[in-house]
């Protein structure tokens, strides 16, 4: 006899996006901007990095081009973007250590008043 397995089944098959060459060739260009680091690009197009680094190697073998007919006049736009998300980013990892910091004080200061309230409790103080 010859058992037979069931084979899975799926119901809702994973999809995969699908992208314009417009879309990567941006993409791929803001990545080539002064400063701006393929990671960041990748994060603020929620891609994965390595999809840029492919997109950026098929841009250089000429398999990605650009529409010539459209400027590319949203890359300053784009790289404002980046640039403010990045300032934000910092600002809210400052503040993360801030509100920290002034836990870690409470946290103190609370300990002290508790401290001073045992210590008064053993010594018949009031």
């Amino acid at each position: 006899l010859k058992m037979r397995y069931p084979m899975p089944r799926y119901n809702n098959p994973r999809r995969t996006w699908q992208y314009t060459n417009e879309f990567k060739a941006k993409a791929v260009q803001l990545s080539l901007m002064d400063g701006i680091q393929v990671q960041e690009v990748a994060k603020a197009l929620d891609i994965h990095p390595m999809m840029l680094s492919r997109w950026r190697k098929e841009y250089r073998e000429g398999k990605i081009v650009a529409d010539k007919r459209k400027k590319l006049t949203s890359i300053d736009k784009e790289k404002k973007e980046l640039n403010k998300l990045k300032r934000l980013e910092k600002e809210n990892a400052r503040l993360r250590e801030e509100l920290d910091l002034l836990k870690k004080w409470q946290r103190f200061l609370a300990e002290e008043h508790q401290n001073g309230i045992d210590s008064s409790k053993k010594s018949g103080g009031s």
